[in-house]
């Protein structure tokens, strides 16, 4: 798996000369497009959630494309219509922005819940369904999306089916304050991004993914995961626990992780490294533990400490 990790650590790098001291960020990013997931990035506004997106793009030299997602943005606006061509007085398909490498549906719960809804197909199956013909997306499709957690108002909550289908949630946080030093020093004359070349490419990415699907699972890791999945479905604190496709997710994330640290075979660690991140967005709260100021992440946590971890022999 060098040459997995070796494509990592050249586009890591090529990433963080715009996004500053969020490498393991952007490594956890790289693992979902490896293992073709896809992600969920819940964070204030500012700290570069659109700029990590379009930096990945720039740095695997792929087509990329922005939803704005405000509440008057129709499913049509994403996947794209039938239009009446006046010349040839036939219907004529014009392509949405779904039909892309890499999208980025900004601020997603701004949209309604009709429009949030168009990208579930494009994201399970990769392929949209227009007036009953079926679409077929590209093999590489990604899609990122953001929102704001700390604004509510105007804002249409995502619901379970729509969250699930993201392999991982993740917050950037803010940067530290050299990093901060550091960022605004390479801004003086203009964004780093507008000088950001390719470091990778369309084919590569297609090789690495097949790479990483070739990563040894033991039956101790296939069981590990399967562990704390099932006990957040019985956990006294949540009232519903993760699906199978949380389970599918933290496998793949593993063996991304895995991977891009050079190994062919995934150890617990890498499994803890996303555990919280892949399986909180899954999970509802009850509402006494809400009370008790509980979080999801504070459980999974939890169910990570009190789940026996699995020794490799040899």
């Amino acid at each position: 798996m060098r040459e997995v990790m070796e494509f990592g650590n050249k586009v890591i790098k090529n990433i963080s000369r715009v996004i500053i001291g969020k490498n393991e960020v952007i490594e956890k990013l790289l693992a979902a497009i490896i293992s073709e997931g896809h992600v969920l990035l819940n964070d204030v506004p500012g700290v570069g959630k659109t700029m990590l997106a379009r930096s990945l793009a720039l740095s695997l030299g792929l087509d990329f494309k922005r939803i704005q997602c405000t509440p008057d943005l129709l499913p049509s606006d994403v996947t794209g219509l039938n239009i009446l061509d006046v010349k040839s007085n036939e219907f004529v398909f014009r392509k949405g922005p779904v039909f892309t490498d890499i999208l980025l549906a900004d601020e997603v719960n701004r949209t309604t819940p009709r429009t949030q809804s168009a990208l579930l197909e494009a994201m399970a199956e990769k392929q949209v369904t227009i007036d009953g013909k079926t679409h077929t997306l590209s093999d590489l499709f990604f899609v990122i999306a953001t929102q704001n957690p700390v604004e509510f108002e105007g804002t249409f909550p995502l619901p379970e089916a729509q969250l699930d289908r993201f392999s991982i949630c993740m917050t950037m946080g803010y940067p530290e304050k050299e990093q901060e030093i550091q960022m605004l020093h390479g801004m003086k004359a203009e964004h780093p991004i507008t000088e950001l070349k390719p470091a990778s490419s369309a084919e590569e990415l297609r090789e690495i993914r097949q790479k990483v699907k070739q990563i040894h699972l033991d039956d101790s890791i296939l069981s590990y995961i399967t562990d704390l999945v099932w006990k957040t479905r019985r956990h006294p604190d949540l009232a519903l626990g993760s699906s199978p496709r949380g389970s599918i997710a933290l496998m793949n994330l593993s063996r991304g992780l895995a991977a891009l640290k050079g190994r062919d075979f995934v150890v617990p660690d890498d499994v803890k490294e996303v555990a919280v991140e892949v399986l909180a967005h899954r999970v509802i709260l009850k509402p006494e533990a809400r009370l008790m100021r509980k979080t999801k992440e504070m459980v999974i946590r939890e169910i990570l400490d009190k789940t026996e971890v699995p020794i490799r022999n040899g």
